[in-house]
């Protein structure tokens, strides 16, 4: 894939620091450990390269690296700046794509509960999307506190790979999270030409629950086009699909399904693998057991079985797309973050990937977060040499959320002065 395109930040850069704010963290000063990785920075010789995720229901990825930007510069006023922000196949991917270069494209698609919605992917001139389920099928389209556990569809994110397809997409990141659903992508595969019926012959009905009724599945209406288009199923959840760690047991609570819901949608999820079985051959039961079936209510599953899509870990996918490894060849010094550092992060997340990149390549990581839960062993473990936290400037959560931008700037002038100067 070609690479992206790094973004070179042309802000204004302020006179001096700004005097009065206190640091974050616990450890010692890069100054005191001598590293030459930090020292070749502090001359300014070198370039930063930030790789950050969103901060949820904040700041997207873009806006990250803008804060950390005009906050660094602030202390540094010359300093060499790039950013590539970063998602790990959850939501914010479209976002990351977008900035990256990609084409943005919309289409009108069935919501989760059967709703129009207009969502979004990205498109680059190679034939390669990036499709976001989340932009289809996301939570953000339910009303608030209001859930359908049992009964939302996957259906809009089919119809949003079909206008992937019609846009001329050859191979499709497939980023899966932030689902509202739990239907073991049933729906998207009919949007793509599956047929899904129950002992009448009548096609179920749209969600996971009514899965339980389902008697035959037919598979030979799919798209044509899906067997020649290269699809990755991006994500960094690698659940089964049903059973203790499956999706309805592990996620269904998220979507608010109670205890009689999760062992309905478990028994119906598995009702489904067994028709897709007797359809399709054993490969359905395979898949059904496989790392990342269980993603996004299983849609996962839908996209192994139905879309032969291959599964890789979604930060592993994006820093591919969007360039992170000739941007990070050019960097002398790397910031990454989200809006928290805490054990999920370990295990697939954004900052966890950039971190590891960053360690092969030699090159030190820093790391801005809206929260921090992670000990400093756990950090250092992962690769990055410090965290920076916006709590740890403001202790309030509805004000840390709503000033997010400039308390960023802050921290970000901290992590200046204790590594870049």
């Amino acid at each position: 894939m070609a690479a992206a395109p790094v973004l070179r930040s042309e802000m204004a850069c302020a006179a001096g620091p700004l005097a009065g704010y206190g640091h974050s963290g616990a450890t010692a000063s890069s100054k005191a450990r001598g590293n030459t990785v930090a020292d070749a920075a502090r001359t300014h010789t070198g370039q930063v390269l930030i790789a950050a995720d969103k901060f949820k229901g904040s700041l997207t990825a873009v806006e990250v690296a803008e804060h950390v930007t005009a906050g660094l510069r602030r202390v540094v006023p010359e300093l060499d700046v790039a950013a590539i922000p970063v998602a790990d196949g959850g939501d914010g991917t479209v976002a990351a794509a977008l900035a990256a270069g990609f084409a943005r494209h919309e289409a009108r698609v069935t919501g989760p509960t059967g709703e129009p919605v207009t969502a979004t992917f990205a498109l680059r001139a190679d034939g390669t999307a990036v499709v976001e389920m989340a932009e289809a099928s996301g939570l953000q389209y339910l009303p608030k506190g209001v859930f359908a556990p049992l009964t939302a569809t996957t259906y809009g994110t089919g119809e949003l790979l079909l206008a992937a397809l019609d846009a001329g997409a050859t191979s499709i990141v497939f980023g899966v999270g932030g689902s509202a659903t739990t239907d073991g992508g049933a729906g998207m595969l009919a949007a793509l030409g599956a047929r899904f019926l129950d002992t009448d012959g009548k096609p179920v009905a749209p969600g996971g629950g009514p899965l339980a009724d389902l008697a035959t599945a037919d598979l030979s209406g799919l798209d044509p086009r899906l067997a020649r288009t290269d699809i990755v199923l991006a994500s960094d959840v690698d659940n089964p699909l049903t059973g203790p760690k499956g999706a309805p047991a592990v996620y269904g609570p998220q979507k608010g399904a109670g205890e009689a819901d999760v062992a309905t949608l478990d028994a119906a999820l598995a009702r489904y693998a067994q028709v897709l079985e007797a359809a399709v051959g054993p490969k359905a039961a395979e898949h059904a057991l496989a790392p990342g079936a269980g993603a996004a209510g299983g849609i996962g599953y839908g996209a192994l079985v139905g879309l032969d899509a291959a599964f890789r870990p979604g930060i592993d996918v994006m820093l591919d797309v969007l360039g992170f490894a000739p941007a990070l060849a050019q960097a002398t010094f790397v910031i990454t973050g989200e809006g928290s550092l805490d054990e999920q992060t370990l295990h697939g997340k954004a900052p966890a990937g950039v971190a590891a990149a960053a360690r092969t390549a030699g090159i030190e990581v820093v790391a801005v977060c809206g929260r921090l839960q992670l000990p400093q062993e756990a950090l250092a473990a992962a690769g990055i040499s410090r965290a920076y936290a916006l709590t740890d400037l403001e202790s309030d959560p509805a004000r840390c959320m709503a000033e997010a931008g400039p308390l960023l700037e802050r921290a970000a002038e901290n992590l200046a002065r204790d590594f870049l100067v």
